[in-house]
């Protein structure tokens, strides 16, 4: 960053908006990173000078003299789900509007080394803490363990996870309401500490209205993987006391799930009611619409975001059913 006189189309610099701010260099500086001992007059007057000659902030050179780099490190597993890809968008906002950026490295989550590989690479860029997204049980724990000085924070565990459990049950509960008393569900992959609460959740609701627990099965969140269980289910359905209603635990595995039966000439709602869990937006568009289960995902964020900065956060809205075409009483 040139912070000399800015010639005509030069890119303006701390000394550019000291100078027409009045102030000095340093609280320029100040002001960018948002120290809190500066007066209210002067911090808008500098921040008025930022607007009005474009200056933008070089990261980098920011945090020169500090020990932050107000960048927070994002570990995603797989960005072609729903909940991943939504999950990074809601935790980027939420870090802008504390001031901070994120840098974001893939990995699989299944995969002790290679989750600590992407802490690794995050943390030798100087983020200022780690927040992981659908984290696996077990690697989260040798994450935690690894960098015991790092603060880290996971999307959908603690009072993330007590919302998950929430929203399963609100979608047992709506099940039971319309009349349905055997229930099948689609878990989601075991190792993931999302589909824990999910299937915790569930078996709740149902413990809690006196039903058994029907059949189970389980997918890996994908779509395709709900159309490959579609044959069991439409097997178990066809069968004198069979569940007449099924919860999965994702709106992806539900989708299939439904195009599957549908092939199969099973009707939804009419011979099977299913409900699934995000609100994906095209859920409104399946055919049927899906009754699906919607979390306060830019609340989870904002709390993660709060967690790794040791900072107070608004408790997120509670999960929210949303009731469609894909449920109905049972015939």
């Amino acid at each position: 960053m040139d912070d000399s006189d800015a010639a005509p189309g030069a890119r303006v610099g701390v000394r550019d908006v000291a100078r027409a701010a009045g102030v000095s260099t340093q609280t320029v500086s100040r002001v960018i990173n948002q120290h809190p001992n500066i007066r209210p007059e002067t911090r808008d007057r500098v921040l008025r000078v930022i607007d009005d000659l474009g200056y933008r902030v070089n990261n980098a050179a920011r945090t020169l003299g500090t020990r932050t780099t107000r960048t927070l490190g994002v570990i995603a597993s797989d960005a072609t789900l729903y909940g991943p890809a939504v999950g990074i968008a809601a935790l980027e906002a939420a870090a802008r509007d504390a001031g901070r950026w994120i840098a974001t490295a893939y990995a699989d989550a299944s995969v002790e080394a290679s989750v600590r590989d992407a802490a690794d690479r995050l943390l030798a860029q100087g983020v200022d803490g780690l927040i992981v997204l659908a984290p696996h049980a077990a690697t989260l724990t040798a994450l935690t363990d690894a960098h015991p000085g790092v603060a880290i924070a996971a999307l959908h565990t603690g009072s993330g996870a007590e919302r998950q459990e929430a929203g399963a049950a609100l979608a047992i509960s709506h099940l039971v309401a319309l009349g349905h008393r055997r229930i099948g569900r689609v878990a989601g992959p075991g190792e993931w500490l999302e589909a824990r609460s999910r299937e915790a959740g569930m078996l709740r609701a149902l413990a809690d209205a006196g039903v058994e627990p029907g059949p189970r099965w389980s997918g890996d969140w994908t779509a395709a993987d709900g159309a490959a269980v579609a044959p069991a289910i439409m097997a178990e359905v066809r069968t004198v006391g069979g569940p007449t209603a099924i919860a999965a635990a994702n709106d992806q595995m539900a989708l299939g799930l439904i195009a599957g039966l549908r092939e199969a000439g099973v009707d939804v709602p009419g011979d099977v009611s299913i409900v699934g869990f995000d609100d994906n937006p095209d859920a409104a568009y399946y055919r049927p619409a899906l009754t699906t289960v919607g979390l306060d995902l830019r609340g989870e964020a904002r709390r993660a975001v709060a967690e790794v900065l040791g900072e107070a956060a608004s408790v997120p809205a509670p999960p929210r059913l949303v009731v469609r075409a894909s449920t109905a009483p049972p015939r």
